[in-house]
């Protein structure tokens, strides 16, 4: 039997706590990346099961693995998340995550940092190339159902893609409106309307949902020929914010097929028969990659659904990793 003792073998990874992570990343950097990611994941040049989950039905919440390998880029790794809607009671964070990227040469670990705000701005960036692909290149107004940390990043990656004139709120707590609107207006200026229902919201032209609801709250009748809808929201089996209706109305364009089939904001009419596969139009990065066009007429309502790729997060996670580096960034710990 072999042994390896501490002084054959060391073994140095690099942490960046969250702080180190918001330092090194903004949103126009997060949305060039995450535009790259998808590109790759266009172009069939990118291993990335769907992501697995660990369901905790005791205490509403669940953990979930998602690993990638881009290809051309060699880099690989996995980002561990969890959503616990009733976190906030506790003063925490609903969803928290760390990212682990890994040498492709070796499988060694070359940096474990906080995923949690990378999960955010990845989200919002990925809502934003969503936009510039598939939105009118006129669209001004903003609606947004739901007000909470995705909606902000959601919000500030519009910010960077088009000119925001006006943005429409609701949520079932006003002062949830009250506060994004303070502190979206240190960070943007345009206009802010605090709406008493969806309907309203949705007179729009991106419309943004990031409610963690398991029925419809977004009707058909209410949404304009010419909306370009980024359903965030539904990313678990059952969740779903759009009438089904509406789903057969427009263009849907998802992230990933398989994973939108079984978390994202088509599982549910998948599941009862009321949509098919064929009602789908492409996958994101097939758009990205120039596979497919994203809108072709104006009066055409366009969705993207989003469930959230690992490509996302590791092609970010290693663009920090390349700034960490440079700049000299984040502390060097030894796990050997």
């Amino acid at each position: 039997m072999i042994r390896i003792s501490k002084s054959d073998v060391s073994m140095d990874v690099l942490w960046l706590d969250q702080s180190d992570v918001q330092s090194l990343l903004d949103m126009h950097s997060t949305i060039e990346a995450v535009e790259k990611g998808f590109r790759q994941h266009g172009l069939k040049k990118v291993q990335m099961p769907p992501k697995s989950y660990l369901y905790f039905q005791k205490y509403n919440g669940d953990l979930r693995t998602m690993p990638v390998y881009i290809e051309e880029e060699d880099i690989a790794g996995v980002k561990i998340v969890n959503v616990h809607p009733d976190n906030h009671q506790k003063g925490l964070p609903t969803v928290m995550a760390v990212i682990v990227l890994n040498s492709t040469q070796t499988g060694a670990p070359l940096a474990i940092m906080d995923g949690t705000f990378i999960t955010d701005m990845r989200t919002g960036a990925a809502g934003g190339v969503a936009a510039k692909c598939l939105a009118r290149k006129n669209s001004h107004v903003v609606g947004m159902v739901g007000v909470g940390d995705q909606a902000r990043t959601q919000l500030l990656a519009l910010s960077v893609i088009m000119d925001i004139q006006e943005v429409k709120l609701f949520c079932r707590n006003m002062n949830h409106c009250n506060r994004f609107e303070k502190d979206m207006s240190h960070v943007m200026s345009c206009e802010f309307l605090k709406k008493d229902n969806i309907k309203d919201v949705c007179d729009c032209d991106i419309l943004v949902t990031t409610t963690p609801v398991r029925e419809p709250v977004v009707r058909s009748e209410w949404v304009k020929d010419g909306t370009h809808i980024n359903a965030i929201g539904a990313d678990a089996k059952g969740k779903e914010e759009l009438d089904p209706e509406l789903l057969l109305r427009a263009k849907v364009v998802v992230d990933d097929i398989i994973q939108a089939s079984h978390s994202g904001e088509i599982n549910v009419p998948l599941s009862k028969g009321i949509i098919t596969e064929k009602d789908i139009f492409c996958e994101l990065g097939e758009v990205v990659s120039g596979i497919h066009s994203g809108r072709q007429s104006y009066d055409e309502i366009t969705i993207f659904d989003s469930t959230g790729l690992a490509v996302q997060d590791v092609v970010t996670a290693n663009m920090i990793y390349r700034k960490a580096l440079e700049q000299d960034i984040g502390q060097s710990i030894r796990i050997l």
